[in-house]
């Protein structure tokens, strides 16, 4: 059986492990990202995959990263936290490291590891929903993963959904994921506690009355003991997420949403609302199947494994 090791680089942390054929994780290992300097970045990343090497044989390697990445997966063309700007990884981190390398964005990464071992495992097709400060996306179609032309496809989170709305850091306005992510979230709950609405009582108690204090974690767990306002914050987030899926669906006709992300964790109070506005939205509704929601099942380790195995099925 295959052992590779998938590589998640992301801003803050590195994360690695040692995944086998079954998608099991044999080790795991984390380092601290230097997200500025792409020569110190490959060096720890190589550290970080010789220490995990250490007690078991490797055939690939793995690595997941927040980042536009070329069709043939050799060259970072962009990534908005890390200092990559046409970066030549596969090849640079192979040398490094002297095993075959696969690079896959983040999301799709994720959403790979969904489909082969977490919640769509039983799918062909279906769309990974990741949300989180923004919102990540990923695409199967016929058991196979979508890249598009130049490797940059589901990019769900850059859809303009309010023409002329709030600006998204990508520079452009009315971005799904301005109004749809955990960034959203927060930025609705603070400003209910700015307003001073005794609705707010229990918002303003978790950030200790400093509306900058307030996290998404903070509202969902509000949301959870039964606040009603954070369930209403989490509510009209759930609508957001809907009734874009109703117009992806529209376009790619998945059999299965999955959403993972940190703000998925809210469960029902986001999941029950989400799918009463696809329901609402969706074309045809009524007279069409109709694609089911599920909660990712993996966790953070979706795309570290994800990555993995794409490793191992392209040097198989």
């Amino acid at each position: 059986m295959s052992v590779t090791i998938g590589l998640d680089i992301g801003g803050t942390n590195i994360n690695g492990g040692v995944v086998d054929g079954n998608g099991a994780i044999l080790a795991q290992g984390r380092r601290d990202t230097p997200a500025l300097d792409p020569a110190a970045i490959i060096q720890v990343a190589a550290s970080l995959t010789r220490e995990l090497s250490a007690d078991h044989a490797i055939d690939a390697v793995g690595v997941a990263c927040a980042a536009f990445i070329d069709r043939s997966g050799s060259t970072v063309y962009f990534s908005p936290n890390l200092a990559w700007r046409d970066e030549p990884l596969r090849q640079r981190l192979g040398s490094a490291l002297d095993l075959p390398v696969t690079i896959e964005n983040d999301a799709n990464a994720a959403a790979w590891g969904e489909f082969r071992f977490g919640a769509a495992a039983e799918a062909s097709h279906m769309v990974m929903l990741t949300v989180g400060t923004g919102i990540g996306g990923g695409v199967v179609v016929d058991d196979v993963l979508m890249h598009g032309a130049f490797g940059v496809a589901a990019e769900l989170g850059h859809m303009r959904v309010v023409p002329g709305g709030i600006r998204c850091g990508c520079g452009n306005r009315g971005c799904w994921e301005m109004y749809a992510s955990g960034t959203a979230l927060v930025r609705e709950a603070r400003e209910l506690v700015v307003s001073g609405s005794p609705l707010a009582a229990r918002l303003v108690e978790l950030c200790g009355g400093d509306p900058a204090a307030l996290r998404g974690p903070d509202v969902t767990r509000a949301a959870v003991e039964g606040d009603p306002a954070a369930v209403e914050l989490l509510a009209d987030l759930g609508v957001w997420i809907g009734e874009g899926l109703a117009s992806v669906a529209a376009i790619l006709d998945p059999e299965l949403f999955v959403l993972g992300g940190g703000v998925s964790e809210a469960g029902a109070l986001l999941i029950d609302p989400a799918l009463a506005a696809f329901r609402r939205q969706l074309t045809g509704r009524g007279y069409r199947p109709e694609a089911r929601f599920a909660l990712a099942t993996l966790g953070n380790d979706a795309g570290m494994i994800g990555a993995a195995d794409l490793a191992a099925r392209a040097y198989a």
